[in-house]
């Protein structure tokens, strides 16, 4: 991932402290409060990674079993191949099929460009309608889908933003992904699109990126959580800014959280099943869960030692 990137030099001057929560998101998990226990996932992005081959898939995977290997170390995955291609169900089965040896994983798959950064969200019926035709055959493996808005894709486009996301199908979970600086930094704007998603059941993605601190916005219009983290090879950093997501995390479950997605990026993906072992380690530690950790090809071999330390 691009978004919000900075240089190695730029990082020792980021003030990585998370923000305090908004008033939304403090009435939303008050309201919540004790009627469903918190459930926990942590996954990556992608599975086709070359990168992991002899670090978590087995010396010599094929391009085609990555799926195979990679839900055996995650629950889920923030699926952006939906991103780029409509999917018919078809080829969702057969990546459901896959999953099937991992009775806990669920693909959260991304909104198709067409919609959100060609359409933008503007005469898209036809196109969502064969997005979640697609989907849907992931049948019991399906998680939330989310809708990730371009990053001039202003507050000017509200009302485009409200019809589209008042017609969509309403028992399945979605969450928005905004980027525009305007959505931030005025907060008139801030207020209207988190009340809106409050008002349709909607979630909000939080992206944590070294250069966009704006977008670590801390609302939960709904008392689930999306949050898009983005690491910088494995860089001090990357661990204290984990750990602060973690103390973040055990405090909102004790305010009536349901649910956290924790999705693990790096602008060098190679890094992600470290960073991401180290995120489960955590919350496990923190919260009690018990959530499925990488397993990792002799890690204890130097060279993978020195690598993690990279």
């Amino acid at each position: 991932m691009e978004f919000g990137r900075v240089t190695n030099e730029e990082l020792a001057g980021i003030d990585f402290t998370l923000p305090p929560d908004l008033q939304i998101t403090t009435d939303t998990l008050a309201v919540a409060k004790g009627k469903v226990p918190l459930q926990v996932h942590v996954g990556c992005a992608k599975w086709g990674r070359k990168e992991w081959v002899g670090k978590i898939y087995p010396p010599k995977t094929k391009d085609a079993n990555f799926l195979d290997e990679y839900v055996k170390h995650f629950d889920c995955i923030e699926l952006n191949a939906t991103f780029y291609n409509v999917y018919g169900p078809d080829t969702i089965a057969k990546w459901k099929a896959k999953a099937d040896s991992n009775p806990a994983f669920r693909f959260c798959p991304k909104f198709s460009q067409s919609i959100s950064h060609i359409r933008r969200l503007k005469n898209a019926g036809e196109i969502t309608t064969a997005y979640y035709e697609g989907i849907l055959a992931f049948g019991d493996k399906l998680g939330p889908l989310f809708l990730q808005l371009s990053d001039n894709y202003t507050p000017k486009s509200f009302p485009e933003l409200k019809a589209y996301l008042e017609q969509l199908p309403k028992d399945i979970p979605v969450f928005v992904e905004l980027r525009h600086k305007e959505w931030f930094s005025v907060t008139e704007n801030r207020d209207k699109v988190f009340n809106l998603l409050h008002d349709l059941n909607i979630g909000s993605v939080i992206t944590d990126a070294s250069g966009r601190r704006d977008v670590v916005h801390m609302a939960l219009p709904t008392p689930h959580a999306f949050i898009r983290f983005v690491g910088n090879s494995l860089h001090p950093t990357d661990y204290a800014r984990v750990d602060e997501w973690v103390e973040r995390i055990a405090a909102w479950k004790k305010q009536g959280l349901q649910s956290v997605w924790f999705f693990m990026h790096q602008h060098d993906e190679r890094y992600s099943p470290e960073l991401a072992d180290y995120v489960a380690e955590k919350l496990n530690n923190a919260l009690g869960t018990q959530l499925m950790r990488p397993k990792f090809i002799d890690r204890d071999k130097p060279g993978n030692q020195m690598a993690m330390l990279l």
